[in-house]
């Protein structure tokens, strides 16, 4: 497969953030419900001003997730995607330089340098996530960043699952998303509910990393349960009703699953950008 444009890329960037907040995803950001001092609205200008420093042609990871994060901050003045931009820009530079796309993946990862390390750490401080607290290597607050993006990556592994797709080749997107989107596509979901789906099958799978930063391990584990029991929900005849009540009260609880919307985002991105390749284990 060759290379893809810049304007392709970017547009299956802002396609995707838009479809994800198309979908009702309880506790999240979604067209059903605003949440935790942010509105649909934020999200839409985000993906609209991020999408062409996530595309540009040729930069490395580092420099796309930088000026996409400092673009975003100054558009809506708070962070509504570092988690989507960690994920979605080794996507963009393995569509960039084209090939089988899990390999260029792959070498994308395998290729990170320091300056990508320093550019992730700038972009991260800029963001100022909340519940990240002090890690005793790598840590974020401080003021130089490490010299290996990959190593940090992998310390913060067993606690983040953002950075543990740094370590695993994007690992839960074979494993959970693309095998439940291509579920939900057999069932003839609609392309919204086809999307909850998806992030219904994160949250159900592993606890979701932001909730657990926020408000630890054992609420993660249980929100965990809560979900799994919502993948027996018949999305075919959209319950939207219990969907927005389980919305409601993770809102009320200052639940956010934030983690598993930006893998769905990231889901969503490689399936356009890699149509044809991503059935493929």
């Amino acid at each position: 497969m060759s290379g893809l444009s810049p304007d392709a890329i970017a547009e299956a960037y802002r396609a995707s953030c838009l479809a994800e907040l198309d979908a009702l995803k309880p506790g999240n950001v979604h067209v059903f419900g605003d949440g935790h001092r942010m509105a649909v609205a934020d999200f839409v200008t985000s993906a609209a001003v991020s999408a062409p420093h996530l595309a540009a042609p040729g930069a490395r990871v580092g420099r796309r997730v930088l000026a996409a994060m400092e673009a975003t901050l100054h558009a809506v003045g708070q962070n509504t995607n570092l988690g989507i931009l960690l994920l979605c820009a080794p996507l963009a530079l393995a569509a960039d330089r084209g090939g089988t796309w899990r390999e260029a993946l792959l070498q994308v990862l395998d290729t990170l340098d320091p300056a990508d390390a320093a550019d992730v750490f700038a972009a991260i401080r800029a963001a100022n996530p909340g519940g990240l607290g002090k890690a005793e290597r790598h840590d974020v607050t401080g003021t130089e960043a490490p010299a290996s993006l990959s190593a940090a990556m992998a310390e913060a592994a067993p606690r983040d699952r953002i950075a543990r797709a740094y370590v695993t080749g994007f690992a839960d997107l074979f494993t959970i998303g693309l095998p439940a989107l291509s579920a939900a596509r057999a069932k003839g979901l609609a392309p919204p509910w086809s999307t909850t789906a998806v992030f219904l099958a994160y949250l159900g799978s592993v606890p979701d990393s932001h909730v657990a930063r926020k408000h630890g391990t054992e609420r993660a584990e249980a929100l965990r349960l809560e979900a799994e029991a919502l993948l027996a929900l018949d999305l075919s005849v959209p319950p939207i009703s219990e969907l927005l009540a389980r919305d409601r009260s993770w809102k009320a609880e200052n639940l956010n699953p934030g983690t598993s919307a930006d893998m769905t985002v990231a889901t969503l991105f490689a399936d356009r950008l890699f149509a044809g390749e991503t059935a493929t284990p």
